[in-house]
């Protein structure tokens, strides 16, 4: 019978090297792109290696924010919580708890009325 795994043998060594690899390059190319573009368009210094890895990282909390499991159980969490206060409610008080917060996150984060 013929080993099925045969040619993964080496795979975990290219799944452990692999993404290290590629958030160097990636820190690489940021450096790079900051280095041509930047100093002459909006007259800021150049960046060193590191620098530009504390930018990547910095930018993947800041916009990117956390995608998988942990974003998936906060999403969780809030739904919980949220049938958790809805439970003792009346049919009435669930309708008012819902027009409420509809009024209050219709408006967006810069078309807030500070009344």
């Amino acid at each position: 019978m013929r080993n099925k795994y045969k040619y993964n043998k080496g795979w975990w060594f290219c799944i452990i090297l692999c993404p290290p690899v590629i958030f160097l390059l990636i820190s690489w190319i940021v450096m790079l792109l900051w280095n041509c573009l930047l100093p002459e368009i909006l007259g800021v210094k150049t960046i060193g290696f590191w620098q530009a890895m504390g930018i990547l990282v910095l930018s993947k909390i800041l916009f990117g924010g956390f995608h998988g499991k942990f974003g998936q159980g906060m999403k969780q969490i809030r739904a919980k919580h949220f049938e958790h206060r809805m439970e003792g409610m009346s049919a009435e008080e669930k309708e008012k708890f819902k027009e409420i917060w509809k009024q209050r996150c219709s408006g967006g984060f810069f078309n807030k009325n500070n009344d």
